[in-house]
């Protein structure tokens, strides 16, 4: 499951750039073999007066923080990899606001914590995966 959280200062995204973000973060996990539906994207404006970078207010300011979960980066070439392709997504939504402040992080969390809908996901590229990628949905197994 990844978990993108965006924290932002008010207008840095339309709700129509949030959608087409949303849905290009969900295209790419699709095209590794995950279900669309692992994918959660939350955006949560926070006011400038709330948004502090070294200790000071950030009149424009964008904080990503991107949970893995389903998978992991095996090796630090994976991982750099990973982070070009996060700044590759991102950079065209963010260059066009002068004097922002942005930045990403990736955790990856251990599976043995994550269920959903109450059930335990299945093992990666097994049958039960691949059949609820297909359903979008989780289902029991």
């Amino acid at each position: 499951m990844p978990l993108w959280t965006f924290h932002h200062t008010p207008g840095i995204f339309s709700a129509d750039e949030k959608h087409r973000l949303a849905a290009s973060v969900a295209d790419h996990y699709e095209k590794v073999g995950l279900p669309r539906f692992y994918v959660v994207t939350l955006f949560q404006e926070t006011r400038p007066e709330d948004f502090y970078v070294g200790g000071e207010p950030a009149p424009v300011g964008v904080r990503i923080t991107i949970d893995h979960i389903a998978r992991r980066n095996p090796d630090q070439d994976s991982r750099r990899r990973t982070a070009r392709w996060i700044k590759d997504m991102l950079q065209p939504h963010l260059e066009r606001h002068a004097g922002l402040h942005w930045e990403f992080h990736v955790d990856e969390t251990s599976e043995e914590l994550w269920m959903i809908n109450g059930l335990v996901p299945p093992p990666g590229g097994s049958d039960t995966e691949r059949l609820w990628a297909e359903e979008n949905r989780a289902t029991a197994y």
